[in-house]
């Protein structure tokens, strides 16, 4: 229990330009804890879990198994708002717009990344060309401060093989995003999926053998 009052005070700590979601009620912690149950290398554990309409989800693949993480606070940043995700063992995963932009306890942790003003996902979609921009990233361990990486996103068909699960492809707008060049490794392709603004699947790497694959979730939400 005292993990699951540790995640509760993560998720609802407030502070400047922070929503927090949710509550440290003895009923949210004990579903916090629930939750510590369903980081597992059997897919079948995580996919059994019963989730509550009041939060949402991701379905998170990676090195260690399957997680189910929760959303515990919107961050209101300069290039839109962060979705920030707990799981109830405190590791954490940021994505903004779809993409990763922190995460911890999973290495690689990418401590601080920047984004540059980027065109919406449907726009993208819309102008059916390729974009091409630039990431700053802060990495530990290493103490890598400043690395760029110079990135092409790019529409694509659906992909005959994925992680994604419960939705058809075909139904989504895919995009690849390829690393042309970088200060610091080079990363493998990153994939996402889309429905109009929402990403609903993504793929992305924090290092060169360390890759993850989330979805919102349960699938179809």
């Amino acid at each position: 229990m005292a993990r699951a009052k540790a995640f509760c005070f993560l998720a609802i700590v407030s502070v400047a330009g922070i929503t927090a979601i949710g509550g440290c009620s003895s009923s949210s912690n004990a579903f916090l804890q629930t939750l510590k149950q369903v980081t597992s290398r059997d897919t079948t554990s995580a996919d059994a879990f019963k989730t509550d309409p009041r939060y949402r989800y991701l379905r998170v693949t990676h090195e260690g198994g399957v997680s189910i993480v929760v959303l515990g606070a919107l961050e209101n940043g300069p290039r839109g708002q962060v979705e920030v995700y707990y799981s109830a063992d405190g590791a954490l995963l940021r994505l903004q717009n779809g993409r990763l932009v922190g995460n911890t306890s999973l290495l690689p942790e990418w401590r601080t990344v920047e984004l540059p003003e980027l065109p919406s996902w449907s726009s993208l979609a819309a102008g059916n060309k390729p974009l091409q921009w630039e990431r700053i990233r802060d990495v530990m361990p290493g103490y890598r401060y400043g690395i760029r990486d110079k990135l092409v996103l790019s529409p694509m068909p659906a992909p005959r093989t994925s992680g994604l699960l419960g939705v058809d492809p075909q139904k989504l707008v895919w995009f690849e995003e390829r690393m042309e060049t970088s200060t610091d490794e080079r990363l493998p392709l990153a994939r996402y999926a889309t429905q109009g603004n929402t990403v609903i699947y993504g793929e992305q790497c924090v290092s060169a053998r360390n890759c993850l694959k989330w979805q919102r979730w349960p699938a179809g939400t």
